[in-house]
């Protein structure tokens, strides 16, 4: 029995088994439909070179000799198209390892496309708090993150992406504060052209912002109203007269550009949906993230997670292009021996980040321990500014529940926000130009 996840490796050595007619191909796409089964797509002009159509079929039928059940029957196989470029088209894509004319197309039933990874943007940063699980304290360090900055006199604005699980702007904004509407009612009327008419109601500046200001917008309303029945439409792509639907993604892009210009923020904090869906995907990859904070406890659920997000960025030969915005944070340090908790995290960071997305590293004689390679992209186990050293958040009872966090923030003293999320606040700040003076609160140097 063959299954799914057999599919692509017997596809490298049945591919590889004819490596030199394979080659020859301008291109060949290996289509894997909803239901998991594969098709050959190449070039119109293999179907009318009689020897070409001959060898591409014989190929297929190789392979889904190998493959079945997860193949079509040999007759209907191979397709032939025009362009490369099309078949791929609004499909999750990317070359087969060892193959540069060979291309994987995934037809998926959601619209998470963790391969697609847009540049990063100009102008504002744009900060993803991401999580592989939830009750990692990502979105009260967002929160308490747009506090100090707000303090220090910058325009924040904050996204509540998180919409299968809203929240975030009770801790910035008291329910006499919440606006009219919210994202989820913004994606919802551009399907039908009237986003215009909730842009301007869907926007609240927090009680809490002081020298800068918050700007908050919320999953949701002050009124959830049919919340339900609104989220199940929101990932809609929408219809464009005489092109191609118009992906849910780039509709959320739509509406933070157009908000980014209303409110000429100095930087963006998004709280992306913690797992791998839809919605997070499209918060870590396609919003052009410039910095994307990966909160994790020190588990075997959240390394297992992310080595599946890094295999398929690995895989899909997109590393490079995500691998230097991200970072790893501690969540929730104990009281109790934070050095050796932090100390073992790292360890499991690194193993994860050299394993999937650093490249290979020279042996010490070749390249000091402790400076980065001239030959490729890694560093060192202990090295302070690498992705892999944990950004440390302290666990404090204070902050135990989210829902209390807009009290706490009048009454608790900056000194506690330093002591629970100086080290993230500091290095966030390094990171974007803002140097605060906040010092690394733990104790003891490199951990």
């Amino acid at each position: 029995m063959t299954t799914f996840d057999e599919i692509l490796p017997i596809a490298g050595e049945v591919l590889a088994a004819h490596h030199a007619f394979v080659t020859q191909l301008d291109w060949l796409v290996i289509n894997r439909d909803l239901n998991g089964r594969v098709r050959f797509i190449v070039p119109e002009q293999v179907e009318v070179d009689d020897d070409a159509r001959q060898q591409i079929e014989t190929l297929y039928q190789t392979l889904a000799t190998r493959i079945s059940p997860h193949a079509h029957p040999a007759e209907s196989g191979v397709l032939y198209e025009a362009s490369r470029d099309e078949v791929c088209s609004g499909t999750a894509n990317y070359p087969l390892e060892e193959f540069d004319t060979v291309w994987v197309v995934d037809r998926l039933a959601t619209e998470g496309n963790w391969a697609q990874i847009a540049p990063e943007t100009e102008g504002a940063s744009r900060i993803v708090f991401f999580s592989i699980k939830g009750g990692v304290g990502r979105s009260t360090a967002l929160a308490a993150c747009a506090w100090k900055l707000a303090q220090l006199g910058k325009r924040v604005l904050v996204l509540d992406l998180d919409l299968e699980s809203p929240g975030l702007s009770s801790s910035l904004l008291p329910a006499q504060r919440q606006p009219m509407y919210g994202i989820t009612d913004w994606l919802v009327e551009d399907l039908v052209d009237n986003a215009d008419g909730v842009l301007d109601d869907m926007v609240a500046t927090s009680e809490l912002s002081q020298d800068g200001q918050i700007h908050v917008v919320p999953a949701h309303g002050a009124n959830a109203g049919e919340y339900i029945a609104k989220l199940g439409r929101v990932w809609m792509p929408k219809a464009l007269s005489g092109t191609s639907p118009e992906p849910w993604s780039a509709r959320l892009r739509r509406l933070l550009q157009a908000l980014e210009v209303r409110l000429q923020p100095d930087i963006v904090l998004i709280d992306s949906r913690a797992g791998i869906d839809e919605v997070a995907s499209s918060c870590v990859t396609e919003l052009g993230a410039n910095l994307v904070l990966l909160f994790a406890l020190d588990g075997s659920q959240t390394w297992s997670g992310y080595r599946i997000l890094f295999d398929h960025w690995r895989r899909a030969r997109v590393a490079e292009h995500i691998r230097e915005r991200l970072q790893i944070v501690a969540g929730l340090v104990p009281e109790s021996s934070p050095v050796a908790y932090l100390s073992d995290l790292r360890e499991q960071a690194y193993d994860l980040f050299i394993e999937t997305v650093y490249d290979e590293i020279p042996s010490p004689n070749d390249v000091e321990s402790t400076r980065q390679s001239t030959e490729g992209w890694n560093f060192d186990l202990a090295r302070e500014d690498a992705p892999h050293m944990p950004w440390a958040v302290r666990w404090h009872p204070g902050f135990a529940a989210l829902r209390t966090l807009h009290g706490r923030l009048h009454q608790i003293d900056d000194d506690v926000i330093r002591h629970v999320f100086g080290d993230l606040i500091g290095r966030i700040m390094r990171d974007v130009g803002l140097d605060d003076g906040y010092p690394k609160v733990i104790e003891g140097g490199a951990f």
